[in-house]
């Protein structure tokens, strides 16, 4: 199953008794970050005031690197075009780790009901959303600001939703009213998305088309909505720190706004957003395979921005 899919940041703290009061006294409000913009908070908290190296650096892009793409229309078409996507597929997860794909079977339509049924939940008056707003991870659906937001040093300029999706299926009641609907839709979706993308992964990695599947990598599936409220000090904070993630991979919904990048060959490469794409996101746990089969090291940490999030990774 997909556990939570929190990220594996780099470094995590123990907070002093006033820094820990002032996280007690932010989350028991249950507004999050959206809450200090309606308030009119013109000077951020100092708990999202990053230090040292989780300072709000945002890297300088270097436009000369072209991010991948793949265009998965020809599928299922003749053996050699299928060929070609999973040359594609292994190249782009052994040099990077990411990629867009492009012709994935998810309507457009889906994908834009998706971003705005995450709008209409975080655009809730605050008195509807406490209602959801907890850190009981055993909730169908989790809302709060930073699933880590007891361990790092810095707290991100986020609000977040999490609902769990698979193995046990989605149902309304579990769920708020701006986004019931689309959510149970989306998941179903990328799950049979993601079987065809382990497929693919499978053959990359040379085994059966099957095999990624039948060791149950398909049985987990999570659903992160994020919210990102304009900052009255964007200099001093960020949406979310440089990390990696540590489960299988993850298919990334941009909204227009962008913001997301990726690191290549020790640069800093930003994502642009295409419409109607999902950017795909190998965890440390598929990378680590692909460079193992490449007798390579293991690395690469990732700065992500972004709306939606997938999870899919096998039950532990």
């Amino acid at each position: 199953m997909v556990s939570g899919g929190h990220e594996a940041a780099a470094a995590s703290t123990q907070p002093d008794s006033d820094r820990l009061a002032q996280l007690k006294a932010f989350d028991e409000r249950k507004s999050g970050v959206k809450g200090l913009v309606d308030a009119g908070v013109k000077e951020i908290p100092s708990i999202f005031i990053g230090q040292g190296a989780d300072a709000a650096k945002v890297a300088p892009s270097h436009a000369d690197l072209k991010f991948p793409t793949i265009d998965l229309a020809d599928l299922a078409g003749e053996p050699e075009k299928r060929k070609l996507i999973i040359d594609q597929v292994r190249s782009a997860s052994e040099s990077w780790g990411f990629f867009h794909v492009v012709n994935h079977g998810i309507p457009v339509t889906t994908l834009e009901e998706m971003i705005l049924g995450v709008k209409r939940f975080f655009e809730q008056d605050d008195e509807t959303k406490r209602a959801w707003y907890t850190r009981d991870v055993t909730k169908k659906l989790v809302y709060n600001t930073n699933f880590d937001f007891y361990s790092k040093s810095s707290a991100n300029w986020r609000d977040t939703f999490l609902a769990v999706a698979a193995p046990d299926p989605l149902s309304p009641e579990d769920l708020p009213a701006p986004c019931s609907e689309i959510l149970i839709e989306y998941a179903g979706e990328v799950m049979k998305l993601g079987k065809v993308l382990l497929g693919l992964f499978s053959e990359a990695l040379g085994l059966e088309p099957v095999h990624l599947v039948d060791i149950d990598l398909a049985k987990g599936l999570a659903v992160l909505g994020h919210y990102y409220p304009p900052c009255p000090q964007p200099d001093l904070t960020l949406g979310i720190h440089k990390h990696s993630d540590s489960d299988f991979f993850t298919m990334l919904l941009q909204d227009h706004i962008g913001g997301l990048q990726v690191l290549h060959d020790d640069q800093w490469v930003d994502v642009p957003p295409l419409h109607g794409s999902l950017v795909v996101n190998l965890g440390d746990l598929l990378q680590a395979s692909f460079l193992r089969k490449k007798k390579k090291g293991f690395g690469a940490k990732q700065k992500i921005i972004y709306m939606v999030r997938i999870f899919m990774r096998k039950l532990i």
